[in-house]
């Protein structure tokens, strides 16, 4: 097995979990995907317990993804907006 495998699963990892800091939906993505590469690691190594892992991270990276999802505005909510920044008007000021 190629040494650099850990050298790459790492580096996905850590940049899914920088743009995550970075409160960027997408490292949530890549955390999802890097868990392909474990389980293709896992597989090529026959290190099996790494199944277990890449499913327990999965679940985890999938329920914070959906949690990160943006919400929909209703159109109550954007009026409302609206009206709070509107700047007054000269005639309403005295």
């Amino acid at each position: 097995m190629n040494p650099y495998w850990s050298y790459l699963l790492t580096a996905v990892g850590v940049f899914g979990l920088w743009l995550a800091g970075r409160k960027d939906r997408r490292g949530w993505m890549v955390g999802i995907g890097a868990q392909s590469l474990w389980i293709a690691y896992a597989t090529a190594t026959h290190q099996w317990g790494f199944y277990v892992s890449a499913l327990a991270y999965g679940w985890v990276y999938v329920k914070n993804a959906r949690a990160w999802k943006p919400k929909a505005e209703t159109l109550g909510e954007m009026s409302v907006r609206a009206m709070e920044s509107r700047e007054p008007s000269p005639e309403s000021v005295t």
